[in-house]
């Protein structure tokens, strides 16, 4: 068996061994095996475990030696908003002064604040705005990024930035997953009308968008501040006639419902979720809607209630953990501090917290067929780092132990 001490190059064959490796697969739990070796051929994962049983014929792959570091599946950031134009600096200000999200929501703050920058910028100026908070992610051993629509609130902006996020895997070694979320906010010229704003945007908009391949699940907002439990129900209808799963931003602020609503659609996930009763977590583990939980916002909102963890354990909900990156609640770009916070502000375990990021991320987004584990016959997205135990990579805050990050059986960075 041949091998070397330097990772291998983007431009090597998606075939290849690495050996002489901590691994973690996160299938079941988050054990380590040590002296394990992990085949690829054809980027796809042909061998995971450990290296003494090792089948013959993938010993003379191409090997790379990884020196006793660790091998987890690359992590996945299935909550973002990274597509946008413009920042929300000041409306951070006027949250330190005393203000709450509803109070800057409701004085025209919030999400529409960002309207008018994303409504002003092309494709390609959403691209290279947008393109330093993908890198900042990636830079973090990230291979599959959620991004939602959201900021435009007009049809063809809208379509702009599902048009600029699926340019991401054209210029990336990443997989984008996007989300269609017309239904986030009311526009100022659609102000008190809520229907019909659903009805000239966010349902044409969506036929146009999924007609283009620009969509591959549909999300909304489901508050006081946001659109009601009868609306939302109105665009998963449509989500529903066009064959796309959905998934809800529910029980953020207050307890609307959304949740249970979500889960009779069989929504993949639900995020938020700090006013989450119990008879929602309960519709939602019948479901199998994944919880997604958003430390970032609850930080940064200073919130004091924090989602309902134990009455998830207790329901049997698989909880998901995502920086929920955007301009003005959660500006994270780090889904490492995340899985720290998640720790810290939620009480999640050190396992809870690491599949959060990678099985049960894929799970929410609909693809633990394709990712999020280390096994055989799925894609060979892994991670090398420089640590020698999972928890290593939740306990520490502010750094970086990326060594590799293989992507598709290729190196990315």
């Amino acid at each position: 068996m041949s091998g070397n001490n330097s990772l291998p190059t983007s431009d090597h064959p998606a075939n290849g061994l690495w050996r002489n490796a901590r691994l973690a697969t996160f299938s079941n739990d988050i054990a380590v095996t040590e002296d394990a070796a992990l085949a690829v051929v054809d980027g796809r994962i042909a061998y995971a475990g450990a290296e003494s049983v090792l089948p013959a014929e993938f010993a003379a792959l191409p090997a790379t030696d990884c020196q006793a570091r660790l091998i987890t599946p690359s992590l996945i950031d299935c909550h973002t908003h990274l597509v946008f134009g413009g920042d929300r600096a000041m409306e951070f200000e006027m949250r330190l002064s005393g203000a709450s999200y509803e109070e800057i929501a409701r004085a025209g703050g919030g999400i529409v604040s960002t309207v008018s920058a994303t409504r002003a910028l092309s494709v390609d100026q959403l691209v290279a705005e947008s393109l330093p908070r993908l890198d900042a992610l990636l830079s973090e051993g990230v291979s599959t990024v959620e991004i939602k629509s959201g900021y435009g609130l007009t049809v063809e902006t809208e379509l702009n930035m599902l048009r600029a996020a699926r340019h991401f895997s054209e210029i990336r070694p990443v997989r984008v997953v996007t989300s269609w979320l017309a239904a986030h906010a009311t526009p100022a010229e659609y102000k008190g009308r809520n229907g019909d704003y659903i009805r000239d945007v966010v349902l044409p908009g969506l036929d146009m968008a999924h007609a283009e391949g620009l969509v591959d699940a549909v999300d909304g907002f489901c508050e006081g501040i946001a659109f009601s439990v009868a609306e939302m129900r109105t665009v998963f209808d449509k989500a529903k006639e066009l064959g796309l799963p959905v998934k809800l931003h529910a029980e953020q602020l207050s307890n609307q419902g959304g949740a249970k609503m979500a889960a009779s659609y069989g929504a993949l996930s639900c995020e938020h979720l700090e006013y989450l009763d119990v008879e929602g977590a309960e519709a939602m583990a019948r479901a199998g809607t994944v919880a997604v939980l958003l430390p970032g916002a609850y930080y940064t909102l200073r919130e004091k209630q924090a989602p309902p963890v134990a009455a998830l354990r207790q329901a049997g909900v698989r909880i998901a953990l995502s920086t929920d990156c955007n301009p003005g609640t959660s500006p994270l770009t780090s889904l490492l501090l995340t899985l720290n916070m998640g720790a810290t502000l939620f009480s999640l375990t050190v396992e809870e917290c690491l599949a959060g990021a990678t099985r049960e991320a894929a799970r929410a987004l609909g693809l633990l067929h394709e990712t999020g584990t280390l096994e055989a016959g799925k894609s060979a997205d892994f991670t090398v780092w420089n640590v020698k135990r999972p928890a290593e990579l939740v306990y520490r805050i502010g750094f970086n132990p990326l060594h590799a990050r293989i992507f598709k059986g290729r190196k990315a960075s």
